[in-house]
């Protein structure tokens, strides 16, 4: 099996190679992006995105490419953040979104994963906190989170019944009360049993990087909960060569080749 599947797993969440290329937001980008009713998110929320460059800078991109280092190869992950089709491309296998199904192309008869899970899981926590921008989504205030002394304010993210895989999931941002960069990301897991949990993930985003004109994380680090209380470091996944576009993929770039199946 594929040891950075099973390293997701362990963790309860969860090629090619292109040279980067710097971009700039276009003004008809600009425009669109200006379009943005910032009035539907909380206040100190709005901070927290435009600590990263806001969401008029995000809305104006179109494609997302970064890759995640793993002992044999890179995997290189493709979204389109408009329509959020994705592609994870690797030497091994591909794994693709259309729009309407999820298809792998197993290259050596070993892939062993859940595509249907694992195709869109690691864009979740590497476009952070753009993603909580999203339609459907609820925002609620919750008691600050506690680490080492430090005191980080947050909100409670729900989605409206039926939005995305998992309307049942839970998200917890927390941010640095000071400079308003998000710092911990908490999480529930109901895709697989399909029930509401109580047991919250917790990951830590201290380490951005700028990419174009917005921040992304270089790396995230899981923490181990005890009790519900988070303690030390559990794990560190690292990310690297990303790049933003303001144009699309050409047609055809996600759909299922021909020898791809298309996953259930």
């Amino acid at each position: 099996m594929n040891k950075f599947y099973l390293l997701v797993l362990a963790l309860a969440i969860f090629s090619c190679k292109e040279a980067p290329k710097k971009e700039t937001i276009t003004e008809a980008a600009e425009e669109v992006a200006a379009q943005v009713n910032l009035d539907k998110y909380p206040a100190e929320l709005n901070k927290v995105f435009e600590a990263h460059g806001g969401l008029n800078a995000w809305k104006g991109y179109k494609t997302l490419n970064f890759e995640m280092p793993n002992e044999k190869f890179n995997e290189l992950q493709t979204i389109d953040l408009h329509k959020r089709f994705d592609k994870i491309s690797t030497p091994a296998y591909t794994i693709g979104y259309d729009g309407a199904e999820v298809w792998l192309l197993d290259n050596t008869g070993n892939y062993e994963g859940k595509p249907k899970f694992y195709h869109n899981l690691m864009f979740y926590f590497y476009a952070m906190p753009f993603v909580l921008s999203d339609d459907g989504i609820k925002y609620e205030e919750v008691d600050d989170l506690v680490y080492e002394g430090v005191l980080y304010p947050g909100y409670k993210i729900s989605y409206n019944s039926g939005v995305g895989a998992s309307s049942t999931d839970e998200y917890y941002i927390h941010y640095d009360a000071e400079t308003f960069e998000m710092r911990w990301l908490g999480y529930t897991m109901t895709y697989f049993s399909g029930e509401p949990s109580k047991k919250i993930n917790w990951i830590n985003y201290n380490d951005w990087v700028k990419v174009d004109a917005v921040l992304l994380p270089k790396s995230i680090t899981w923490h181990k909960v005890e009790e519900g209380e988070v303690k030390g470091p559990a794990k560190t996944v690292n990310f690297e060569n990303a790049t933003l576009s303001t144009e699309a993929k050409p047609n055809g770039f996600y759909s299922r080749p021909e020898n791809a199946v298309i996953v259930e």
